[in-house]
């Protein structure tokens, strides 16, 4: 296995690396960084987890070397808290070369973020949406890009960014290096790195779309009526520590928050209805222990390095089989062993057949024993089985 010495990072990014317990590098890493080093432009494509923003952030901090005073490298993703994070990252791999972050995310005042523009950095961590407000009004210049990261690109076309994605790319000089990274290769996202990079490099090392082996999952068919109190007799059963109650919509996963509150568990909720503040405050609060529940949209489901999920529970099947993993995929990380539970009523029959076909194969359905259906629970065949309900696990 090679170290992170063997892949040519210098000696300031090392130490950091050191200070913050880092080892080994993840295949993604080990696989992203010469190529970077190289200057080479890449398509990167990794299961959620697996250390993709230090691919791409410990090697250009060792590209840029030393605080400058101009932006020279641009990281482009879909949401807030994503930028908040990515922010995080390379201000603790930089800390020992000076480098200087400004994050630009919208929901907020200008005033900090322009400041940081005016005080210099090194390198620019934004929204699509802020990021083009800013520039409109020349307070940013882009023209001293050197490295140009779309992050989670499938996550930015699904919520509409695509023309927003467009116009920052063509502001950037086209000698930059390019680097685009992506939970899953759609079509669309092949069509944007044809115009946008550069003879690529492709790195992929995912592992098929799959749940990780680390999670157990499973279905528990119920009548829609039901949905609310079956959610909070799997709460009661399953032993976690650390949930996420993943909803559809926005006015779900509030009224889903306010039921679970009021019988008697505090809860974080997150979605892009919320305030900037209220956002942060409640995903502070999940990773510190002070909620043991969460519920949220798919604004959690992707990119958010948040460690310790012992459960996630689907109110709703996704309308999109490549959410399901995504959601599913917050538990079970690091080598811990999760699970993750979804609710499924008859009118979602087509999402569901959808994502066992992307799965190759039937997720177990279940029946919540000693819970009052109103009608009985439909258990296909093909691996399904009634069941005690959730199985609690020694973690």
């Amino acid at each position: 296995m090679s170290t992170f010495s063997d892949l040519g990072l210098p000696e300031p990014v090392l130490r950091a690396l050191t200070e913050s317990g880092y080892v080994n590098p993840t295949p993604i890493q080990a696989a992203a960084i010469p190529a970077v080093l190289a200057k080479r432009d890449i398509i990167g494509s990794a299961q959620t987890g697996t250390g993709k923003t230090a691919a791409f952030a410990l090697p250009t901090l060792a590209r840029l070397g030393p605080a400058g005073g101009k932006p020279r490298c641009l990281v482009l993703v879909p949401t807030r808290e994503l930028a908040i994070q990515v922010d995080e990252n390379f201000r603790k791999y930089g800390k020992h070369l000076g480098t200087r972050t400004a994050l630009l995310y919208g929901g907020v005042g200008y005033g900090a973020q322009v400041k940081a523009l005016e005080e210099g950095v090194d390198v620019v961590i934004a929204t699509p949406g802020r990021l083009l407000d800013l520039h409109e009004q020349k307070i940013l210049d882009l023209r001293s890009i050197q490295v140009l990261i779309l992050d989670e690109v499938d996550r930015m076309l699904d919520m509409g960014f695509i023309e927003d994605v467009s116009r920052i790319v063509n502001y950037c000089p086209k000698d930059r290096q390019t680097l685009l990274f992506s939970a899953t290769v759609s079509d669309a996202i092949g069509r944007i790195a044809g115009w946008a990079l550069r003879d690529p490099v492709t790195v992929d090392v995912r592992t098929g779309t799959t749940a990780a082996d680390t999670v157990e999952h499973a279905i528990y068919p119920v009548d829609v009526f039901q949905k609310y109190d079956l959610l909070l007799d799997l709460l009661k059963r399953s032993g976690y520590k650390s949930v996420i109650v993943f909803t559809r919509t926005k006015r779900d996963a509030d009224r889903i928050a306010e039921w679970i509150e009021g019988h008697g568990t505090p809860v974080a909720t997150m979605h892009a209805d919320r305030s900037q503040t209220e956002r942060a405050e409640a995903l502070a609060g999940f990773k510190s222990g002070k909620y043991a529940v969460m519920v949220a949209t798919d604004i959690a489901s992707r990119g958010l390095d948040i460690r310790g999920v012992t459960h996630v529970i689907n109110y709703n099947v996704p309308e999109h089989a490549e959410d399901y993993v995504h959601r599913i995929g917050r538990t079970g990380r690091a080598s811990a062993e999760g699970e993750a539970f979804t609710l499924f009523s008859p009118d979602e029959m087509h999402h569901l057949q959808q994502i066992e076909l992307l799965l190759g194969r039937p997720i177990e359905r279940r029946k919540l024993e000693g819970f009052r259906y109103y009608s009985e629970p439909q258990l296909t065949p093909g691996g399904s089985k009634a069941a005690a309900g959730p199985r609690k696990r020694n973690r």
